[in-house]
């Protein structure tokens, strides 16, 4: 899918997500079980809802696929878990997100006498187009209306504080925050328990995962601030609802925002201020829609993609978006509205919702237990494994307190789930989760197919900012064999003796034994008429790695089982990286993989006879750029000087200087000569402004 979505994109979808019913509708219905306390339990909530949050930025930056918890579950936890997540926190987003647009017609009523539930089916229609148009469009909607709703709950909570300072503080603790806590502690957790759905959109982050770009970064960083914005406007705003208003009309209002605004606005018309008020509630309701079904609609694709259920949903359409999966999800919404009600939706979501924490923090552990190679997330849960066991403790608790309709519904859910695991799933689903990974008694159940899958992740994801692969191709040694035949084993020979001269400590055979082991990531490395062998030792401090291309091939023995034969092989290459990271071993591979996997790869690399050339080929990207030192151009500039006096844009280097046939490696004091070829290597956009400076202009 097209990564389109970057740090402002997750930010807005998991703002937008949270501030609906949790803020326009819940708070009344809240303090209904808790008493003036109510604003503790907002904050109870969003302190529980962080381990969660902590293992699915984990996890999505290990794992960026459509499908979010359902992926995450399934490829740890097993496919029997998976559908019981997926299936679970499909209904339970699909809950929410129908709410929220029944939550329109409130705020809307108070001006207009409008069918609630033909207005949030229309807009389920209006979103269902928006979302079959594509993503990017879908996060521009959705840009807008969280900052327009930021904006006024900012003023709202401006105007609100400075009524409460006037109210003064014995009168507030007399009247309004007395009694605090009605249900005593018991209350103020099961109320937590209820207002947990009002979190619920960082989990729609996980399931746009594959969307966004530089996911490492972009999903932990907006997942934080999308939490500190919403917590701190809930536990203000709630705060100013308990202030403001008397409590017994608090406890029945449906749009206690709209009558807190009446009270508060005094530099504006308090009309003018409820209508800021109204439109910020359509807002919030119709993000939640926008967004809700966008992240709810991934689940069914990528339970597709995996035969959990029918396959048709994996299709796209023109614009790269899952439609059958968009159509689906719409009428499943369009169901909930003409059906259900209110505050029974939002216990029920809420709950399923806890199981699902419970799950998502004991895949975490899973995972990290596994020691699955390929698991390279970029970003790491802090305070493992307590962050997780804490919230594995708290999420058991608030289901308790909660009380015996949302578990039955969670049961219910579940049953059906794994029901549906029996008779569909598991006629089509043969792997197993990392949880074999871990357990070593489970062995023989081990899914070697994840190792593949996880590297295939890899590579789809990239490198990480800072690995060194531009310099490791650089400095690669290359050996170019002609007509002469040579064996495997005397070619791995012949490269361990040169390697060892590189590599400190370690004797030929060292290397030649380690080259030679098959690891459990091999499989994922077959690539015809290539081969990678790589290995790992303590004394490197930057990755190594040498380049062999053969005319006639050498013949390489492959053994499947009890079927032995020889591959032919054509192109090398050979990674040794420092064991302490393991993880930028992988990473290089997987870039080495996306360069082989190049059209015509093979014929290209071995037709090149120039070592420059080569690693300008296998550089190639705009991250390098090669320019030719010749008079009346506009790098004779260059002629002549040393590189230390050569002003370069600071995001890039000088890699290599070709003259005549040699290669010298550049240094400050290298004096450039006419008839040189520079290869530079850097930022794009410091590769740019080289181009549009040397080259763009000479055309």
């Amino acid at each position: 899918m097209n990564k389109e979505l970057g740090l402002v994109d997750v930010f807005v979808l998991s703002t937008g997500a949270m501030f609906s019913s949790g803020f326009f509708l819940l708070p009344g219905l809240a303090a209904f079980h808790t008493g003036s306390s109510v604003f503790i339990s907002y904050l109870v909530a969003a302190v529980l809802i962080m381990p969660a949050m902590f293992s699915i930025a984990e996890l999505s930056t290990a794992l960026p696929r459509a499908g979010g918890m359902y992926f995450m579950l399934d490829r740890s936890l097993g496919p029997m878990m998976g559908t019981v997540g997926g299936i679970g926190t499909y209904l339970a987003l699909v809950l929410k997100t129908a709410f929220a647009l029944v939550g329109i017609g409130a705020y809307a009523s108070i001006f207009y006498d409008l069918p609630i539930k033909i207005v949030a089916s229309l807009l389920t229609v209006v979103f269902m187009i928006l979302n079959i148009l594509g993503a990017k469009k879908t996060a521009g909607l959705q840009r807008f209306l969280v900052f327009f709703l930021i904006a006024v709950l900012a003023l709202f909570m401006v105007e609100g504080l400075r009524e409460i300072f006037s109210i003064g503080a014995n009168t507030l603790l007399e009247t309004k925050l007395n009694p605090f806590a009605t249900n005593g502690l018991e209350g103020i957790l099961s109320t937590a328990g209820f207002v947990f759905v009002a979190y619920l959109g960082l989990t729609q982050v996980a399931s746009v995962a594959e969307e966004i770009k530089n996911p490492e970064r972009n999903i932990p960083l907006g997942m934080i601030l999308s939490l500190i914005v919403t917590t701190i406007i809930y536990v203000v705003g709630v705060f100013i609802m308990v202030g403001v208003l008397p409590t017994v009309e608090f406890f029945k209002d449906l749009t206690p925002v709209w009558t807190a605004s009446q009270v508060i606005f005094k530099w504006i018309p308090a009309k003018y201020g409820g209508l800021l008020v109204v439109a910020a509630a359509i807002a919030a309701f119709a993000s939640t829609g926008n967004g809700g079904l966008m992240a709810a609609s991934r689940y069914p694709m990528a339970m597709a993609r995996d035969r959990v259920i029918p396959r048709f949903f994996t299709r796209l359409n023109s614009y790269r978006t899952p439609i059958y999966s968009i159509l689906a999800t719409s009428v499943l919404m369009l169901i909930f509205i003409l059906v259900l009600s209110e505050e029974g939706i939002a216990k029920m979501a809420s709950a399923f919702q806890l199981v699902i924490c419970i799950l998502i923090n004991f895949a975490v552990i899973v995972m990290r237990n596994s020691r699955i190679q390929t698991y390279d997330p970029g970003y790491l849960s802090p305070l493992f494994p307590w962050m997780q066991v804490f919230g594995i403790l708290t999420s058991l608790v608030l289901i308790i307190y909660m009380g015996w309709g949302p578990a039955v519904f969670t049961f219910a859910v579940v049953f059906f789930a794994m029901i549906w695991y029996h008779y569909y799933t598991r006629k089509y689903v043969k792997r197993e989760g990392a949880i074999y990974h871990w357990f070593a008694l489970l062995g023989q159940k081990q899914h070697i197919g994840l190792e593949n899958e996880f590297l295939f992740i890899l590579k789809e994801k990239g490198l990480r900012e800072g690995d060194p692969f531009d310099e490791v191709v650089v400095q690669a040694q290359i050996t170019q064999l002609k007509e002469q035949p040579i064996s495997f084993k005397e070619l791995v020979g012949r490269v361990s003796s040169q390697l060892a001269n590189r590599i400190e400590n370690h004797t030929s055979q060292e290397i030649k034994q380690e080259l030679l082991e098959v690891t459990a990531i091999d499989p994922a490395l077959v690539i015809p008429r290539v081969s990678i062998l790589h290995g790992k030792y303590n004394d490197i401090k930057t990755p190594v790695l040498h380049i062999i291309t053969s005319e006639v091939g050498v013949e390489k023995p492959v053994e499947k089982g009890e079927i032995s034969s020889k591959d032919n092989i054509r192109v090398f290459f050979v990674l040794m990286s420092p064991m302490d990271n393991p993880k930028l071993q992988l990473r290089l591979l997987s870039r080495i993989m996306d360069i082989v996997e190049r059209e015509k790869f093979v014929e290209t690399i071995c037709e090149i006879s120039n070592e420059r050339e080569m690693k300008e080929y296998l550089l190639h990207n705009d991250r390098y750029i090669t320019l030719e030192l010749v008079k009346a151009s506009s790098t004779e500039e260059l002629i002549g000087k040393m590189l230390k006096e050569i002003r370069f844009p600071h995001d890039v280097l000088v890699a290599m200087v070709q003259r005549n046939e040699k290669i010298i490696t550049p240094k400050g004091d290298t004096e450039l000569e006419e008839g040189d070829i520079i290869t530079i290597i850097g930022e794009p956009k410091g590769v740019k402004n080289l181009f549009m400076k040397y080259i763009h202009l000479d055309n």
